[in-house]
């Protein structure tokens, strides 16, 4: 669970804010040995993460390692001459904004596992395997859910429900899995890419007045394709069979249906939160966090109440102990990366890689290669560093990017939330190399996706 966990694209105002104080510092040290040195880090930070599986080290160990030297370097080289204090101040915007994902994912990921607790899935997965779906129509069903709920949802937020469903409908059969996860991602990503909440970077290019709302609704059909492509390609290699039936009715716990209402509840609260108050969607999530620990306080009454009608021994139902199972390992690699990009970007390399791009290739090209660099970088510093640079680009390439900073992190199993989310909660079923293998099939989506929005929209493109 990376970069933003559920309704991770709802997080708005902070990111603008922070990117117009602090966060606009650039030490110029591209040509500096300070510079090579950090961008090694980040390098060889990044080859631990790829190669988790054969080293056996948790994914957060080398990249909040790099974060911290990265940091450690820049504050060392600017001590001089008030130079420490804007290291600091660029230091902090960036924390500010993780601070603010942090929170929002430990909301989103403790419904999410409160609502596994309570059976939600489990039952889901029942009724599944009661309509007797074979595998192929499970890997369809799960995958257009996850494009349709993208959009509302955030594709974070999407990626860990329904690889909650994913896990138990096709426990055993790791083949399917595996396939169903990639899916999951690639649909998850997709469907967030035309939707203004769909993803953080949709939302940040909707609040810099790039794209108004319902503009995105112009990028849907390429968005589809994008999913549908490697779709096609990976329901050719699905194992054939359904999964095993599961036995007797598994009824949703006492308190479950209201766990998902509260849920929906907070989406709610944190939409209206941004649009009406202006405030940043770690206050609805949080306020939705309120709410579930009022929940939970009549659950465990209740809980605690029929142990003792039955002369059981109660035992007790805490949001605290969820929150304490949450995947921490996830968490601090997604603050390692942002912290790592956003001292690369302090240190000149965001906007030196923008000018050369949008300066020397053109928008069409330079708007590509950005979204298949966020597939290794992060989209959100991708799209804050061409946000930042502010080409004189016209509505048609704005949508381009969009599109292909919200769809290229699917190329790379580290390249987006939903994949990176998926890497933690799979048990070894989704990873890098798995990822890896289809690849291709991507990237023939991410292509066809271009050349649709390009096809249909060419009124949107001018002269530039």
């Amino acid at each position: 669970m990376r970069r933003l966990l559920a309704l991770a694209a709802l997080i708005g105002s902070a990111p603008v804010h922070a990117s117009e104080s602090g966060a606009d510092v650039n030490f110029h040290l591209v040509d500096h040995p300070v510079g090579w040195l950090a961008l090694l880090l980040f390098v060889l930070a990044y080859v631990v993460v790829v190669l988790e599986e054969r080293l056996n080290i948790a994914k957060s160990k080398p990249v909040v390692l790099a974060a911290a030297l990265i940091w450690g370097l820049i504050a060392w080289k600017t001590g001089g001459a008030g130079g420490a204090q804007e290291a600091r101040h660029a230091f902090e915007a960036m924390f500010l904004e993780y601070a603010e994902i942090f929170f929002f994912l430990v909301v989103a990921m403790t419904y999410v596992t409160a609502m596994g607790e309570r059976g939600v899935f489990e039952a889901l997965r029942t009724q599944l395997t009661r309509r007797n779906f074979g595998y192929r129509s499970l890997f369809w069903i799960t995958g257009l859910l996850a494009f349709f709920l993208s959009p509302m949802l955030d594709n974070l937020t999407t990626a860990l429900v329904m690889s909650a469903v994913i896990l138990a409908v096709g426990a055993g059969n790791k083949r399917f899995t595996t396939l169903a996860l990639i899916n999951l991602v690639v649909a998850a990503n997709a469907g967030g890419a035309w939707s203004a909440f769909g993803d953080i970077t949709t939302l940040m290019v909707w609040q810099a007045n790039k794209v108004q709302f319902f503009d995105f609704f112009q990028i849907f059909l390429p968005s589809l394709v994008n999913w549908l492509v490697p779709a096609v390609a990976m329901s050719l290699a699905l194992p054939q069979g359904h999964p095993e039936a599961v036995g007797g009715s598994r009824p949703i716990k006492p308190g479950g249906i209201s766990i998902c209402l509260t849920f929906a509840l907070t989406i709610v609260v944190t939409v209206l939160g941004r649009q009406w108050l202006g405030m940043p969607a770690a206050y609805g999530m949080l306020t939705g966090l309120a709410l579930l620990n009022l929940l939970a306080t009549r659950i465990d009454h209740r809980q605690r109440h029929y142990a003792l009608a039955q002369g059981l021994e109660p035992q007790s139902y805490s949001i605290f102990r969820i929150i304490a199972n949450a995947e921490w390992d996830t968490l601090l690699f997604f603050y390692g990366v942002f912290a790592c990009v956003g001292g690369l970007a302090a240190l000149g390399y965001l906007e030196l890689a923008s000018q050369h791009l949008y300066g020397s290739l053109g928008f069409t090209i330079a708007n590509s290669l950005m979204g298949m660099l966020s597939a290794i970088v992060d989209n959100i510093p991708i799209m804050f560093a061409v946000l930042k640079m502010n080409p004189p680009m016209d509505h048609g390439q704005w949508l381009l990017v969009t599109l292909t900073a919200g769809v290229g992190g699917s190329l790379l199993s580290v390249g987006s939330a939903a994949g990176v989310a998926l890497m933690g909660a799979s048990r070894g079923q989704y990873t890098f190399m798995k990822h890896l293998r289809w690849s291709w099939a991507i990237a023939l989506g991410y292509v066809a996706s271009i050349g649709l929005h390009m096809w249909m929209n060419t009124h949107l493109f001018g002269a530039s």
